[in-house]
């Protein structure tokens, strides 16, 4: 299975995608509380998250990475922090982020 696959399947199913191609069709972006329950299931399946990116108004917002953190990409308390941040800094924020879904995840 690939990565994108796993994610579809596995992570964003019965989650609405908000880019209508503003940004790369691969990229995909979620309201607020789609993107809570993503973190939540990255967690659950240990998904590394290398970078949170939201945007506002059609701009980024601000961009947050594991290593900014000083964590590894797959420790939910560096994303969990970065998510609660932006939701506490902005209102009305999309996001999307970068991921790795183990090889060992995706032999399953």
């Amino acid at each position: 299975m690939e990565q994108a696959e796993f994610l579809q399947q596995h992570v964003f199913s019965d989650l609405k995608n908000l880019n209508d191609g503003f940004d790369q069709e691969d990229i995909h972006y979620f309201s607020e509380s789609d993107f809570e329950t993503i973190l939540e299931r990255a967690e659950h399946y240990g998904i590394g998250i290398y970078e949170i990116k939201p945007f506002f108004n059609g701009e980024t917002y601000k961009v947050s990475g594991h290593l900014d953190h000083n964590k590894k990409a797959t420790d939910p308390k560096w994303f969990k922090k970065a998510f609660l941040t932006f939701r506490m800094g902005q209102s009305g924020l999309i996001y999307s982020a970068s991921y790795k879904v183990s090889k060992k995840l995706l032999a399953r």
